[in-house]
């Protein structure tokens, strides 16, 4: 396997950064500031950004600047999705975000990790491993997500909170370590009084 299909695999792996594809990495970086240098009416424009930058991108994806991600061919958006302010992606695994997903100013996505090893730290050793949110769940204000985690359909992170293990379906989590706190139901719904048009 080459460096970059291991990249694109769904599975973890440990890597020396010797072997990373520096050159895609440098076409991301230019993107990127491309990207972030553009004007709020450059609506057309940054969708070609995207575009390019991003492995698949659904046309309903919206980024607010700053944005910022190693690779931009492993992000993958599956429909409809909102990225607010100061958003970062370490995409050294697939990414997934799913239709209706709502990520919150400051989250970082980060599929990368280091050696826990100092000696073998200090050599550049690394992992990766995917990370996919589902369908219309909301990732809240300074999220941390770390490799290898999935959060589940219509699920609610809490602000602040660090993701390091699978989050289910339909559940609001939070803390650090993040843990489920309470399923969604149908009183968390807005009375039709209490929406205001």
């Amino acid at each position: 396997m080459t460096p970059l299909e291991r990249m694109q695999s769904m599975q973890p792996y440990h890597n020396s950064y010797e072997g990373t594809p520096a050159h895609l990495q440098d076409k991301a970086k230019q993107l990127c500031w491309e990207y972030n240098q553009t004007s709020p009416r450059e609506e057309e424009r940054r969708r070609a950004i995207l575009q390019q930058l991003f492995g698949s991108c659904d046309p309903q994806t919206f980024i607010e600047p700053s944005f910022h991600c190693d690779y931009g061919f492993n992000i993958h958006t599956h429909g409809f999705a909102l990225l607010n302010y100061n958003c970062v992606i370490l995409d050294t695994s697939p990414v997934h975000i799913g239709a209706g997903v709502f990520i919150a100013p400051g989250v970082c996505l980060a599929c990368s990790g280091h050696a826990i090893d100092p000696a073998q730290r200090a050599e550049g050793i690394g992992s990766s491993a995917p990370i996919t949110i589902e369908d219309r769940a909301w990732i809240g204000a300074n999220v941390t997500v770390c490799g290898g985690v999935s959060i589940g359909e219509g699920s609610v992170i809490g602000a602040g909170s660090t993701v390091i293990k699978d989050i289910p379906a339909g559940v609001i989590a939070a803390g650090v370590p993040c843990k489920v706190l309470r399923p969604i139901t149908e009183a968390d719904k807005l009375k039709p009084e209490e929406i205001s048009f």
